[in-house]
């Protein structure tokens, strides 16, 4: 039987290939199997060796190429025979990446496991946007909320009351087809309809496109606008600011055409 192999749970950033961490890129170089994600950009990829096995396990609304479950079996399955795993997450494993559920079987299969942390999209989305997620005069406090809840859960994780009391930024991650009910939650519970408004489409790569509005009026734009998933939607003062700094950003989105 061969010895166990290890599992590397790599977070990947959230679509510009920069920014993956020098470890995370080290680990993916060397990895005997490469699993990743659908936001994973294609340049990546090829920094894996040769003849290393790439298998696909993304996920898109309403549709998985495997469960989770099959994923987590998969990752047992690899180390077992022997092999080194680089588990490739778009953004950070550990923010809204699953990447917990997955550490838990492996601690369940009894298989040796790093957790390499990547750039989250809560935070470098909104910053390629010119959207600084904090700010001294505006905002002291961030929320990261899951705009795309367990469906199996019987009732909400979230307190909107709490969260709609908060004076600070908050920041909805995969909340595109659930945007009304967002927008429709904020505004019953307190926080005023013309509360600034973004999303942010495609963030970080050379398609990204950023809506803005109130929350009055966001839906509306983002559904003339097409909108479609993956997007950030980040709500609260600091938005205002895109205006500014993101005409004077030098941010990486032209360099970036090729990566599709």
């Amino acid at each position: 039987m061969p010895k166990t192999g290890i599992v590397y749970l790599i977070g990947a950033g959230p679509g510009d290939p920069g920014l993956i961490t020098v470890r995370g890129l080290e680990l993916l170089r060397c990895a005997d199997v490469v699993v990743y994600d659908r936001l994973i950009a294609p340049s990546l990829l090829r920094e894996a060796r040769p003849d290393a096995e790439q298998v696909y396990v993304g996920k898109a609304v309403s549709h998985h190429t495997l469960p989770q479950c099959e994923i987590n079996a998969l990752l047992v399955d690899r180390a077992r025979r022997g092999q080194s795993v680089a588990r490739l997450k778009g953004g950070d494993p550990f923010v809204f990446g699953r990447g917990g559920e997955e550490a838990l079987a492996l601690a369940a299969a009894r298989i040796r496991f790093e957790i390499v942390p990547g750039v989250t999209s809560a935070i470098a989305v909104p910053a390629y946007a010119g959207i600084p997620v904090t700010h001294r005069s505006t905002a002291s406090t961030v929320t990261f909320i899951t705009g795309h809840e367990d469906t199996h859960r019987s009732e909400t994780g979230v307190d909107w009351a709490t969260i709609s009391a908060v004076k600070g930024t908050l920041v909805f991650l995969m909340g595109v087809t659930n945007l009304p009910t967002i927008v429709k939650e904020l505004i019953e519970n307190g926080r005023p309809s013309d509360t600034p408004v973004a999303i942010v489409e495609r963030g970080t790569t050379a398609q990204q496109r950023v809506i803005a509005g109130t929350l009055a009026d966001i839906h509306e734009r983002a559904r003339a606008a097409r909108l479609l998933p993956p997007a950030i939607t980040i709500v609260g003062e600091v938005v205002t600011l895109g205006a500014i700094l993101g005409a004077w950003s030098a941010t990486r989105l032209l360099s970036l055409g090729s990566e599709e």
